[in-house]
């Protein structure tokens, strides 16, 4: 409980045994639910995550988005906090957003990774490829989002039924964020994170997701 709200925070894993230890471990005491969907893990994510008290959750059909649908199924708190398995976004910092999150009187708050504090948490790939995405995004629905790809929300859970969220692949990440800005009852807001490398082997391709991102910010906009 923080501050008379309850927290639940979810994280997709798919074998990532080494990070996922080290998240729940720093994982503040306030938390009230802790949910790890193991989307097909073939490693002992599952068992580190069962072992450090998360409720997890096995979601067989892959894709980040179809892991984070299955989560919500789950969720109890008045308050989802989201974050990756690999340890890449700060855990310690959940206190600091909800903080923002409270004081902007937002209904979703994104976590924005720019611009990039460490040099080794994102190649200049990844960031280019960040940039063109946001910028997309950005022009097609006229709201400026610096980071349109990032994995760390802190968000009201009352404002789900409302979203219509179609996507069950990396778009999701994208697609939450247009859900919460088309609908003149949320109030957007971003901040920024100091974001690290990860831990463990990198899933993303950046060239195929990175053009199905794209596609799917097109679909988005102008399909009936």
């Amino acid at each position: 409980m923080y501050k008379g709200h309850s927290i639940t925070v979810i994280i997709p894993c798919l074998d990532e045994e080494l990070g996922i230890a080290r998240v729940l471990e720093r994982m503040p005491a306030f938390v009230d639910q802790v949910i790890v969907v193991d989307n097909g893990s073939t490693d002992h994510t599952a068992d580190v995550a069962r072992s450090f008290g998360a409720h997890v959750i096995q979601e067989g059909v892959r894709g980040y988005g179809r892991a984070y649908k299955r989560g919500f199924q789950e969720a109890t708190g008045d308050v989802i906090v989201t974050l990756d398995g690999d340890h890449s976004y700060p855990v310690d910092g959940i206190s600091y957003l909800l903080e923002a999150y409270l004081h902007l009187q937002a209904d979703f708050l994104n976590a924005s990774r720019f611009p990039v504090q460490d040099p080794t948490g994102m190649s200049w790939k990844h960031r280019i490829g960040n940039l063109i995405l946001s910028l997309t995004l950005s022009v097609l629905f006229l709201r400026w989002v610096s980071d349109s790809q990032s994995g760390m929300w802190v968000f009201a859970r009352r404002i789900l039924p409302g979203m219509k969220l179609e996507s069950d692949g990396m778009a999701f990440s994208e697609e939450i964020k247009i859900e919460a800005l088309r609908n003149r009852q949320i109030r957007f807001r971003e901040i920024i994170i100091n974001y690290s490398s990860r831990l463990g082997e990198v899933k993303l391709q950046p060239w195929r997701d990175g053009f199905r991102n794209l596609a799917f910010l097109f679909k988005k906009r102008f399909a009936r």
